[in-house]
């Protein structure tokens, strides 16, 4: 679950650490405190995009850290297919925002966004009013009865979507049969002389690299001779030269010995140095007698490379990729030679793999249409729950004209609030407010079906009052048991039932303005819902009916 998260300059943020807690934490504040600023942030740490602007003015960056803490084995394995240290069950996202840059990191790795989006639907499920939205749109129906369905559902649908991308790789490969004998006999004339001029080449791997060694060496053969030249006279040339004068001093050396034997180890050190400079001096003598090239010999390589560099101008940037160049157009020619035999295979490998994916598409049905009477019978439930009195609520299935790597299948959830009134699709029967319901209702069902250990959701409210509050907060307590549930609200009977309770607000000076996070102990909670219950004027009796209800929830929670 989600322990703590820390913003730093974010927008109206200066600094906001919040400790969460388990089970129901609920966020409350004024309108424009900047509740919605710090759900941005959560969304911002688990690699949404950061608008620009959002850096506090005057401040050169912005710092989100979120840490998570969890036993689930699906996570640990993900943490170890990704690389990523996982140690005592903990996970540090943080993002650091600079006007140009953006650092991701995971328990202090730097990360891709895209890594950080693969693991943030593991750890926690954010809904908010987009994604309220998406439910309008029936192509994100059929993921939710996917989602349902679990494993069973997914290893057919992937199962789908390996057949169905061979079996586009192959309609896309007839589409470009359709040639005339004319074109053809072009195409193989000009294949077969980009693979008879690849082949006279005769390429080795490395055989490139090995070449340019040998010509940088040559081409800079005077200046490589000219210094070690000077090398070896330094060394062994004259009287004056490194070897004659250790020579000289062995002699010296060896007359001191015969007074002092302290003085003999001194000399066998000498006569080390005297033949480690002779072997040297051997070794230099035959790497310049090894340099010596001639005119033909360097032509040739340059004649070489100057073929190679062709050959890559026109087929790779590598030979590994004109050998497999010439691979594939080996590949080619012979489809064209024998075209009439190939189309016939490729006609009877597309038949075989459409039948292939057809019985796939037909599996893959079933189990979808299996799910969702029991989806449908819990959600049903779940609304009911929500205050919907006589609900129906039911999919609509369909095939789609064509196949696609989800299968052939079109949903649409279809529901009726009025008894007597047939369902019909959500999309012309939801309001805002029922829509959200309807959401809370599937996130509550979906919950039991996945290890997703942190729910928040935002907008949670909107377009209810009275008794739906009240059984909106009922859930929303039946959903906390099992895992933590974080929700913004601007309800007082959703707050009331409050596990974790903090508020929001906004301070301003003549200079600034900040949003601040407080957690609340049960007196100042008390407070918090007579503000939210009785506006601008809150009198002895608002507080007193903010405790009943506080009270109250209590008694739910029992």
């Amino acid at each position: 679950m989600l322990i703590n998260l820390h913003v730093k300059n974010l927008a109206l943020i200066e600094e906001a650490e919040v400790d969460f807690g388990e089970n129901l934490n609920i966020l409350t504040g004024e309108t424009g405190a900047g509740k919605s600023i710090l759900i941005g942030s959560i969304q911002s740490a688990l690699g949404a995009r950061i608008p620009r602007g959002m850096i506090r003015e005057g401040s050169d960056s912005a710092w989100i850290e979120m840490v998570f803490r969890t036993d689930s084995e699906i996570i640990r394995a993900k943490m170890e297919e990704m690389e990523l240290p996982f140690e005592d069950g903990e996970i540090i996202i943080s993002r650091r925002i600079t006007n140009h840059r953006v650092i991701n990191k995971i328990n202090d790795t730097t990360v891709t966004t895209a890594r950080l989006k693969e693991l943030a639907p593991m750890l926690l499920d954010l809904s908010g009013q987009h994604e309220n939205q998406l439910l309008y749109d029936p192509a994100n129906h059929l993921k939710i009865i996917d989602h349902f369905g679990g494993e069973e559902v997914g290893k057919v649908r992937r199962e789908v979507s390996r057949i169905y991308d061979h079996y586009r790789e192959i309609r896309s490969l007839l589409s470009k049969q359709d040639i005339d004998q004319e074109q053809k006999n072009r195409e193989i004339e000009f294949l077969r002389f980009e693979i008879d001029e690849i082949t006279k080449a005769g390429l080795r791997e490395g055989e490139d690299e090995e070449l340019e060694k040998t010509y940088q060496k040559i081409a800079h053969s005077r200046e490589i001779l000219q210094s070690c030249g000077q090398i070896h006279d330094l060394l062994s040339a004259g009287p004056q030269s490194a070897s004659d004068l250790i020579s000289q001093s062995t002699g010296l050396m060896e007359e001191a010995a015969a007074y002092d034997e302290t003085a003999s180890g001194l000399m066998d050190q000498l006569m080390e140095i005297d033949a480690l400079v002779n072997d040297f001096n051997r070794e230099l003598s035959s790497y310049i007698s090894s340099m010596e090239f001639d005119e033909e010999s360097f032509y040739q390589i340059e004649e070489r490379l100057n073929l190679i560099n062709h050959l890559k101008s026109k087929y790779g940037r590598r030979i590994t990729d004109i050998l497999s160049y010439e691979k594939k157009s080996q590949a080619r020619l012979h489809e064209l030679e024998n075209h009439e035999e190939f189309i016939e295979n490729l006609r009877k490998e597309y038949d075989k793999t459409k039948k292939e994916l057809e019985e796939a598409c037909d599996r893959l049905t079933l189990l979808r249409k299996k799910a969702s009477g029991p989806l449908c019978e819990e959600i049903r439930e779940a609304l009911g729950d929500l205050n919907f009195l006589h609900v129906d609520f039911d999919v609509q299935f369909e095939k789609a004209k064509e196949f696609g790597r989800e299968g052939n299948d079109r949903a649409c959830f279809m529901i009726s609030t009025n008894p007597g009134i047939m369902p019909a699709p959500l999309a012309q029967i939801a309001s805002g407010g029922e829509l959200s319901r309807i959401m809370l209702a599937i996130k509550s069902v979906l919950a039991d079906t996945e290890d997703v250990e942190t729910l928040i959701f935002d907008e949670i409210d909107a377009g209810i009052s009275g008794r739906t509050a009240q059984k909106v907060s009922e859930k929303l307590r039946r959903i906390s048991r099992g895992r933590q549930v974080i929700a913004i609200t601007h309800l007082p009977q959703i707050a009331a039932m409050a596990d974790t309770h903090f508020l929001i607000e906004k301070t301003s000076d003549d200079s600034s303005t900040i949003s601040q996070i407080h957690l609340l102990d049960p007196e100042e909670s008390v407070m918090e819902l007579a503000r939210i219950l009785g506006g601008t004027r809150i009198t002895q009796t608002v507080i007193d009916s903010a405790r009943e209800m506080k009270h109250l929830a209590e008694d739910l929670k029992g």
